[in-house]
């Protein structure tokens, strides 16, 4: 089965391949997920302390890690966090697309022209991070699993959490590695290649692009073509992600990444789908034979979250309705959940 759970210490060397070490398709796609073993591990640490309790201060909110499991082999085979807060205490850098009219009444000549301005407005929002996962792994339940297990955290832990939430989609990366937008902007400022920034980001935070970034709005059309062409364009590789979080209630707004020009999605924390259509259930007590078939028979693949903080477990299973309001499941599910009969589980459909 198929189990989204808090990474551990213990997991640091399997999150380090999925980061983009190994797979030559998956380094295509950067993360906010270090490749440093201890920046990684530091990270880990942060979420057990979120976890705890005991990071919810203004200078250090929660951000939450989590990693997708095959509970058959033990194997890590994805990553999805979660920050409390965007910035982390600090500002949240993206590019806001916004126009200017030129005019000369003289001449009686007006342009529009586009426009992109240093802006921090997003921070402070709920931020969904760090999403990765293996390739064989697109486009299937598991690939799902991971993406909206984070919003059933949300749901269980709604206080943690703001009323907006937002996401950074990474923009267009060519074959060859190079990426538009930056080599046509960023580069000129911070005379590194885009790995190296995006690892910057990643380990330390994005405030360093206020220091080398100039304060000054960017003209559109002063980028060379392709990199015009570029903004607000995802990676191939994100298409399916994109489209998970456009059903889920996200939509692209004014907003961009500041390294590639990607989209940032934004959403109404209370209105995202998978907030929305899930709900509380108790553990139905049966005869594992009567569960199993019943289920088997008329369940609905769902996804099932139990318990708080570092507890927090949630898994594809099917599932099947009672008259009383309780939920069917295969004690599989229990024992992976980590729950037994009468425990309040949250479900959702698929």
């Amino acid at each position: 089965m198929w189990l989204v759970r808090p990474a551990l210490p213990g997991d640091v060397n399997q999150i380090l391949a999925i980061a983009g070490t190994v797979d030559s398709e998956t380094a295509r796609l950067s993360s906010t997920l270090p490749r440093q073993r201890e920046a990684l591990a530091e990270k880990i640490q942060h979420s057990q302390a979120s976890l705890a309790g005991t990071a919810s201060s203004d200078s250090q909110p929660p951000r939450i890690l989590f990693v997708l499991e095959d509970t058959a082999t033990g194997r890590i085979h994805g990553t999805a966090g979660v920050d409390a807060r965007a910035g982390n205490g600090q500002p949240f850098y993206n590019y806001r697309r916004d126009a200017l009219i030129h005019a000369s009444h003289e001449l009686g000549i007006s342009s529009r022209v586009d426009v992109l301005y240093p802006s921090h407005g997003l921070t402070d929002h709920t931020l969904l991070c760090s999403f990765s996962i293996t390739p064989e792994l697109r486009n299937t339940d598991a690939f799902e699993l991971l993406s909206r297990a984070r919003i059933l955290f949300i749901a269980g832990h709604r206080d943690w959490f703001t009323h907006r939430v937002a996401v950074e989609i990474q923009g267009v990366q060519l074959a060859d590695g190079s990426v538009p937008f930056w080599d046509s902007l960023g580069r000129h400022f911070f005379n590194m290649d885009f790995d190296t920034a995006d690892q910057h980001s990643g380990l330390l935070s994005k405030t360093f692009i206020a220091e080398l970034m100039p304060p000054n709005p960017v003209y559109v059309t002063l980028l060379s073509e392709s990199a015009q062409a570029a903004l607000g364009q995802p990676h191939e590789l994100t298409v399916p992600n994109l489209e998970l979080l456009q059903r889920e209630g996200f939509q692209a707004g004014c907003y961009l990444d500041i390294f590639d020009g990607g989209p940032v999605l934004e959403a109404r924390t209370d209105a995202l789908h998978t907030l929305v259509i899930s709900q509380p259930k108790a553990l139905h007590g049966a005869i594992e034979s009567e569960v199993e078939s019943v289920v088997e028979d008329g369940g609905d693949l769902c996804l099932i979250a139990a318990g708080e903080g570092a507890g927090f477990r949630c898994t594809l299973a099917k599932a099947a309705g009672t008259l009383e309001g309780t939920l069917k499941v295969p004690v599989k599910v229990w024992e992976v959940l980590e729950k037994t009969a009468g425990d309040q589980v949250r479900v959702a459909p698929c």
